[in-house]
């Protein structure tokens, strides 16, 4: 036993694409001291570096990843909805290539994570650089301040500029800085997952089985089709979740194929491929069924101690958002993503993604809106046109306060659908900023109590319900409709025509607003008899009476 260090995680060659900024004269330089060269960076270049990372991956993609998304229209075995999501993702991709529209809502949390070669001379305050940087993509683009600071316990504050960001510095390497930029929003966020398991279930069909399970279990909130990462085993449990966020972003793709006795982590092409296989039967596909659950997986297998098992399950969405930088004495970089997806749009431009769509009327009353859907079974395809409500998070807590206060229902969640979302700020010259839909299973609790009180008795949001909206459907005749999570570009710029604050405009993007909207993409997830699209199996709750009306 020699005791030599080995990396955890000892990744390969970097073959990536970068595009060079274009920076200060003498920002990058060089500074000789005995026997020894530094690379010597201006302030100035981390802060550009960090802006352009952020507005580069706010509008454009990977172009591996446009190709995933397009190989589903060649697929025989795609199922007709997921060529019709795979279509508006692409059409997403290339209104949000505008640079104009970010290509989702919620334009996330900024999250760095870098390495710091040992020759690398900085004035020490990289984070704050850094933070600059991002703060001001995020108040001078139309992106979407998400971050919330405690003020206590239990208030909180928005920060208006979208920081604090999550970044992470590491002392590795020589004469060169590089980094991974992420825009992580919450719906994959909320889908990372640590699992505490013991050994026993290293077992290859026990372990398949389980981790299928898990997958499964994520459901379509977080916009699918996922790429999936998988980590079984690690030193800790904080490792392990780490690991899988970088592995979904595809940063692990160069680790070796095979372990070592010192302990390396690699990846398993054999369960990758075992396990992208079994998401593709379980008939999930890309969010309404089908084929395409996952574009991909990464299983990763770290080291652990012997009494411990942790496994961590992570998914980067539809908005795949992750682009690298290097600063090197050539200059700064960053990834290369890419700039026309409109490149994959003819085969998708064939697809008439209006055929087979049910025309519904928002606009006589919210019974005719239930009745127009009662005549549909759960999976149909509708277009919606007419006045929807917007309210969250924020907008449902303050309303379930006013019900306890004894006040009535709102009249606007009576009287329209609810459309769960929340815009990224309003470009000049639109009617909003992009505005796709948030994740439904966060309003479950507010359900039943909003129903019996006569309001959100149509909902409109992405991702699969829990048990107790099925049943509060067919308890008091209402409806689930499924948005489809990821092109909010595309929504922004051809179906929402205005909008209006109706309430709580201090909240911001959580305002109660009013919208209307023409030719609005869903589908019928629940109906008002207790059918739902995503537990089929279950059947009809047909022994729940219906309250009266």
């Amino acid at each position: 036993m020699t005791g030599d260090y080995t990396p955890l995680l000892p990744t390969g060659p970097d073959g990536t694409e970068y595009r060079r900024l274009d920076t200060e004269p003498d920002a990058i330089g060089t500074v000789h001291a005995p026997g020894r060269t530094f690379l010597e960076i201006s302030p100035h270049v981390l802060e550009q570096l960090a802006f352009e990372a952020y507005r580069d991956v706010s509008h454009l993609l990977r172009t591996s990843h446009l190709r995933q998304i397009a190989a589903i229209l060649d697929d025989p075995e795609s199922s007709p909805n997921d060529r019709f999501v795979a279509t508006e993702l692409l059409r997403n991709a290339n209104i949000a290539a505008g640079g104009v529209l970010p290509m989702c809502q919620d334009t996330g949390t900024a999250i760095i994570h870098a390495s710091r070669g040992r020759h690398v001379l900085t004035d020490g305050h990289d984070a704050q650089h850094l933070s600059r940087g991002i703060a001001r993509a995020y108040t001078t683009l139309n992106l979407r301040y998400s971050q919330l600071a405690p003020l206590s316990m239990f208030d909180e504050r928005k920060t208006g500029t979208n920081l604090p960001a999550q970044i992470e510095i590491l002392a590795d390497g020589d004469d060169a800085y590089r980094f991974l930029f992420i825009a992580k929003g919450c719906g994959s966020a909320n889908k990372s997952f640590l699992f505490q398991q013991t050994p026993a279930l290293l077992d290859r069909d026990h372990l398949l089985d389980f981790v299928v399970t898990k997958a499964a279990e994520i459901g379509t909130s977080a916009c699918p089709p996922y790429h999936l990462a998988v980590v079984i085993g690690g030193t800790s449990a904080e490792f392990a979740l780490k690991t899988a966020k970088l592995a979904s972003a595809h940063h692990l793709d160069t680790l070796p194929t095979a372990g070592s006795s010192a302990g390396n982590g690699f990846r398993d092409l054999d369960f990758e491929q075992q396990v992208l296989t079994a998401t593709q039967r379980l008939g999930i596909g890309a969010q309404f069924g089908g084929k395409y659950f996952c574009h991909d997986v990464r299983v990763v297998r770290l080291p652990r101690h012997g009494g411990s098992l942790p496994i961590a399950v992570a998914v980067s969405c539809a908005a795949d958002r992750h682009v690298l930088g290097k600063i090197t004495s050539d200059g700064a970089f960053l990834e290369q993503l890419e700039t026309d997806p409109a490149q994959f749009l003819p085969d998708a431009a064939g697809i008439d993604t209006d055929r087979e769509a049910v025309r519904i009327n928002l606009d006589e009353s919210l019974d005719h809106t239930r009745a127009q859907l009662a005549a549909h079974p759960v999976g149909t395809r509708v277009s919606l046109t007419g006045t929807l409500v917007v309210a969250r998070d924020l907008a449902h807590a303050k309303i379930r306060e006013r019900l306890a206060a004894g006040e009535p229902m709102p009249e606007y969640l009576r009287r329209y659908p609810v459309y769960y979302a929340g815009p990224a700020k309003k470009p000049d010259g639109y009617a909003s900023g992009s505005f796709g839909p948030t994740t439904a299973g966060r309003m479950d609790s507010y359900v039943e109590q909003f129903q019996a009180a006569g309001g959100s008795l149509v909902m409109l949001a992405k991702g699969n319900r829990s048990e107790v909206v099925r049943r509060a459907c067919a308890r008091h005749g209402g409806f689930y409709l499924g948005s489809i999570g990821g092109p909010a570009a595309r929504l922004a710029q051809d179906c929402i025509k205005a909008t209006e604050v109706l309430e709580y405009g201090e909240l911001g993007m959580e305002a109660v607003m009013r919208i209307e909207v023409e030719d609005f993409p869903a589908f019928i997830v629940i109906d008002d008899k207790g059918n739902d699209f995503y537990a089929r199996d279950n059947g009809p709750l047909l022994t729940i009476g219906r309250a009266p009306q």
